[in-house]
């Protein structure tokens, strides 16, 4: 019962499509209907502007680690269920006709969650990764291309750096999850037109 729980709580946390909240509300818009259709930060950014594109970037990011939070009060065995599923549930909103982001801040709230509540090494396993994304967007410019290989290398030192299999498969699932989600991403910058950053 307990891990149903923390997995409909994951879920329908990650279900709030912020990006659609704050367009319609703040900008009366549906981002939807504007660049990518995309529910992200990124596609909020280039359609509503940058202060739109962090905000809800940092909403994207907090749901996966509340999800876990809430559910680290009553059933901490079941934490990573809830991150995993506050992922997904961005990705195919039940608020949102099942059409939701990419998951790129969403899987970092995930892994923040785990740094917070079940690795304890937020240098090695949030911060670094966050970093390596920077130093990746200051050298490529694309979004897309420096979250995808962020997430692998996250993925990558989760693997190598803890035992706790549960969390090297739900972020690694997660991670190709993400990967997927941007194939025509991964086909522009095959093609070398993949829309790159001017702010770095």
């Amino acid at each position: 019962m307990k891990l149903i729980l923390a997995i409909l709580i994951g879920y329908f946390i990650g279900s709030v499509p912020f990006a659609l909240v704050v367009g319609k509300v703040f900008y009366k818009t549906d981002i939807r209907e504007h660049g990518s259709g995309n529910l992200g930060g990124t596609n909020a950014g280039r359609t509503l502007g940058a202060k739109a594109g962090v905000l809800v970037s940092v909403f994207d990011v907090l749901k996966g680690a509340i999800a876990m939070a809430i559910v680290s009060l009553f059933s901490p065995e079941n934490i990573i269920y809830a991150g995993f599923f506050a992922t997904l549930g961005h990705c195919f909103p039940i608020f949102a006709n099942f059409r939701g982001g990419k998951a790129v801040s969403t899987a970092v709230g995930f892994l923040l969650g785990i740094t917070i509540f079940l690795t304890h090494r937020p240098l090695l396993h949030f911060v670094i990764p966050v970093a390596f994304f920077f130093v990746l967007l200051y050298i490529t410019k694309m979004v897309s291309l420096s979250a995808m290989l962020t997430l692998l290398v996250a993925s990558l030192i989760l693997s190598i750096s803890q035992s706790n299999l549960a969390i090297t498969l739900t972020f690694f699932i997660i991670t190709l999850i993400v990967i997927y989600r941007h194939k025509e991403n991964i086909g522009r910058i095959r093609r070398k037109e993949e829309r790159k950053i001017t702010w770095m």
